[in-house]
């Protein structure tokens, strides 16, 4: 019998590693995804980064140009982060991989709107895969990758909001 107080399925306990997706477009990856990121890591044991395809937006970066930008950045914690890319559900690929959460991150009340009506979509098509919100670092709050390829773009110094090898990334495309 259903009471208010039995656990959901994703609480019921699962061999194996706790395993977390944390989707995004990436495009690029920025210091503010790196940091949800780690921190992620203080929550999960493995976290699976995902390249969601979103026809809504035209990538500067290919899809395996954003994989291989966000692998460059753990090559420390290869053991711990792997890259993957869908463009289903992220639910559906989150089940297919064994992840028990999706982490979202949250910079201002007006994420929070998207985000809530995500998670509730999400939770109605899957309920074993829970969604986690953190909240990105001060340090990182206003940055977003459209703000980063814009500034990049134009030639703005986007030294520090994005590593090296990105901002390496970024100045080539936009020579072309």
């Amino acid at each position: 019998m259903d009471t208010p107080f039995d656990l959901p399925p994703s609480c019921e306990s699962r061999p194996g590693p706790a395993i977390a997706l944390y989707p995004g477009t990436f495009d690029p990856i920025t210091n503010g995804h790196i940091d949800i990121i780690r921190r992620g890591l203080c929550l999960f044991d493995r976290i699976l980064v995902t390249v969601a395809v979103n026809d809504q937006k035209t990538p500067l970066f290919s899809l395996a140009e954003r994989c291989a930008l966000i692998n460059e950045c753990f090559p420390d914690l290869d053991d711990r982060i792997s890259v993957g890319a869908t463009d289903g559900l992220i639910v559906q690929y989150a089940r297919q991989h064994g992840a028990r959460a999706i982490i979202r991150g949250l910079r201002a009340i007006s994420d929070f709107d998207y985000e809530f009506q995500l998670a509730l979509m999400n939770r109605r098509l899957e309920r074993s895969v829970e969604t986690v919100f953190l909240m990105t670092g001060f340090r990182w709050i206003y940055i977003s990758s459209t703000g980063i390829k814009n500034a990049a773009r134009l030639q703005g110094n986007i030294s520090g909001l994005v590593p090296a090898h990105v901002e390496r990334a970024l100045t080539e495309k936009f020579a072309r």
